[in-house]
């Protein structure tokens, strides 16, 4: 016994494997801590809120979710892969990022006016009064002002594996929205001062991190063109694909907040809370696994080892999660009060969409991260193709047609994916 354990331990790669088992423990702790919180304080408005307001809470976040997609565009992506080639020059990486946070606020315009008289429609549709309505909307401006550079700051840290740094503001900045939720929801049960008591913890954090990244980068750079022909020859290659995705991967939101009723809305928003536990492995996925990802030598041999370990990884993941949805239905729909106790059936078809979905787009997001994408006549082909075959066979009005069709839509994405990123991954050169 002790023979073979030593035999482990001499393994050329045990050293590296034992590091990062550590550095998952190291972050998935933290990140365990942060999700916790966010599922604490989103528990705490499902079952505070009436359900004609938690409708609009609903409503609103959707569209602060889209809106940061129409606002990104693809930069994110673009930033990434120019940064993983230039990670170790402050001066360089400052103007990767400095070119991508200046397109972002230019993308952000655009999406503002296109965004403003459709998000105000679907809130008065959905029984909003018109003060409420224009209420809401201004109070999505800070947290989409600090969605502008988020996700950007972040990628230095992710490359320079500062994981550290990097959770201990996500812990401040949850830690500041759970206490201002506590502090206004009793006293002010409306979806406005919610949706600011979200936004301005994380424009606090964001300061942090223009802090932390003084250490790797340099930000007295400047936009470079060179650098924003790069990031926009990324950005029109994949903005179909994001805007398709903007659009159907809320479709039960949209579909729902058109033809639905508010009592429908409500209840999906109520269950996607437990879409917490997807966000913590796509938390892991993006911090850990797109960074290395992204920095490995162009051989076939070492992409295609990293990439089936990193979906072993997912499928347990995927597969802890369905198993405590299969266990505890009725534990878990407790949590979100009485309103939405009889829901266990639909709780199962949104948990197994959400793990498909977190394959396939971690899946999706690997690929990308090297700056390869699906072609995006094919993608919008292929799910408006899927859109148009679950018309014929689902009622789409319904919570329980649109689940199922989400979960057929989650497998296409997922086959789309495997297939383009093996073809990518097999292509490529074998090093010696």
């Amino acid at each position: 016994m002790n023979w073979s354990l030593d035999k482990i331990k001499q393994h050329q790669h045990f050293d590296k494997s034992l590091n990062f088992i550590k550095l998952i423990s190291i972050v998935g702790s933290t990140e365990i801590a942060v999700k916790l919180i966010g599922f604490v304080s989103g528990i705490l408005v499902v079952r505070m809120l009436p359900v004609q307001e938690y409708a609009l809470y609903t409503l609103a976040n959707t569209m602060l979710g889209t809106l940061v997609m129409f606002t990104d565009s693809g930069i994110s992506n673009g930033v990434m892969a120019l940064s993983g080639r230039v990670w170790k020059d402050q001066k360089k990486l400052g103007v990767v990022l400095a070119t991508g946070l200046d397109l972002r606020k230019k993308f952000a315009l655009i999406a503002l006016i296109i965004a403003t008289p459709i998000m105000i429609y679907l809130l008065l549709k959905n029984n909003s009064g018109w003060l409420s309505a224009v209420l809401i909307f201004l109070s999505l401006i800070p947290a989409f002002y600090a969605a502008l550079s988020d996700s950007l700051l972040e990628i230095t840290l992710k490359l320079h594996q500062d994981i550290s740094s990097l959770q201990k503001n996500q812990l401040r900045v949850a830690i500041g929205r759970l206490f201002l939720i506590l502090v206004t929801i009793f006293i002010f049960p409306w979806t406005f001062v919610l949706i600011l008591a979200s936004g301005i913890p994380q424009m606090y954090g964001n300061s942090k991190l223009k802090i932390i990244n003084t250490k790797f980068a340099d930000y007295s750079q400047k936009p470079d063109l060179v650098i924003r022909k790069e990031i926009l020859r990324i950005v029109t290659r994949i903005l179909p694909n994001i805007i398709f995705y903007a659009l159907s991967g809320q479709i039960v939101i949209w579909i729902l907040s058109v033809f639905g009723n508010s009592t429908d809305l409500a209840s999906i928003g109520a269950l996607g809370r437990f879409a917490a536990l997807m966000a913590f492995f796509t938390t892991i996925s993006g911090t850990l696994f797109l960074p290395r990802f992204s920095r490995l030598e162009n051989d076939k041999e070492t992409l295609l080892k990293y990439f089936w370990f990193f979906q072993m990884i997912l499928f347990l993941a995927a597969g802890f999660i369905m198993l405590i949805v299969f266990l505890f239905p009725a534990q878990m729909l407790w949590l979100l009060g009485g309103s939405y106790s009889s829901l266990s059936s639909e709780l199962f078809l949104i948990m197994l969409s959400n793990c498909i979905g977190l394959i396939a787009a971690t899946s999706g997001n690997l690929i990308g991260s090297r700056g390869h994408f699906l072609n995006p006549v094919f993608i919008i082909s292929l799910n408006l193709g899927a859109v148009i075959l679950a018309y014929f066979i689902w009622d789409l009005s319904t919570l329980r047609g649109i689940l199922y069709y989400s979960i057929f839509n989650q497998c296409i994405s997922l086959t789309a994916n495997y297939i383009f990123s093996f073809s990518v991954i097999i292509s490529a050169k074998k090093i010696d």
